[in-house]
């Protein structure tokens, strides 16, 4: 397995590789790590899935995505990854979008150990994650260096494939394009967002908006952001662990 990907990567939205990837017909589907469930928007709409429940640990926008009354094939509920709240062998599909790195360090494998777990056998786990690269990266990284907890989730899910939990499947690069119109849309989304207390000094939050600044463009601000996907499978006859 490898960390960071080629130089030279597509770029896509990865709605489109969700759906080059995986097969979400008259799935179940369990989202970890849903957000602003942008992502389960997505899936609800334009695929036939048949049921995503979508957990988020945060409860500030946990209970935002309650107030969702748009989506009938979704369930909102409030778990992490390192205990799911559901019967074994009960999803098709479990997803992870930029959420792996979020689970606490120790509790990782056991995370990784909970998708075995509630996977179906032939079922799938499909894990995104940022690669700690790029520009945006060089923004980011001023007031929150994530390279050890990135790290650390590439080697719980490799863990996990040397182990024999899982099977790696295939591993995909690719990058997606972040649009932004100002700082203060930054500064919105990243700097004051629920799940973190960012301490941020007024003369670092003008060293972050003087790199940000440096991106501007005439249409805005323009990121390609590198990620990286892990697509594994639960073996088929492969029954949940026990104890």
């Amino acid at each position: 397995m490898q960390l960071i990907g080629p130089s030279k990567q597509d770029i896509r939205d990865e709605i489109d590789v969700l759906k080059d990837k995986l097969s979400f017909s008259n799935a179940q589907v369990l989202e970890l790590g849903c957000g602003a469930a942008d992502k389960t928007r997505q899936i609800a709409e334009q695929t036939d899935v048949a049921h995503i429940v979508a957990a988020e640990v945060d409860t500030i926008q946990h209970e935002k995505n309650l107030t969702i009354n748009d989506l009938p094939k979704v369930t909102f509920t409030s778990f992490g990854a390192e205990e799911i709240n559901a019967a074994d062998e009960s999803f098709d599909i479990v997803l992870m979008f930029k959420s792996l790195h979020h689970v606490p360090i120790p509790h990782m494998d056991q995370a990784l150990t909970e998708i075995f777990r509630v996977l179906k056998p032939g079922g799938m786990a499909y894990f995104s994650e940022p690669v700690f690269a790029g520009e945006f990266n060089e923004v980011i990284r001023l007031f929150h260096d994530e390279s050890v907890v990135r790290e650390a989730a590439f080697q719980a899910v490799q863990r996990a494939t040397e182990q024999g939990l899982m099977h790696l499947q295939e591993q995909y690069f690719f990058k997606n394009v972040l649009r932004l119109q100002d700082f203060g849309q930054f500064e919105k989304g990243i700097l004051k967002a629920t799940f973190v207390d960012h301490q941020i000094s007024t003369h670092l939050l003008a060293e972050v908006k003087s790199r940000f600044e440096q991106h501007a463009g005439a249409e805005g601000y323009r990121f390609e952001i590198p990620n990286r996907v892990d697509l594994l499978t639960k073996a088929a006859g492969q029954g949940s662990p026990s104890g």
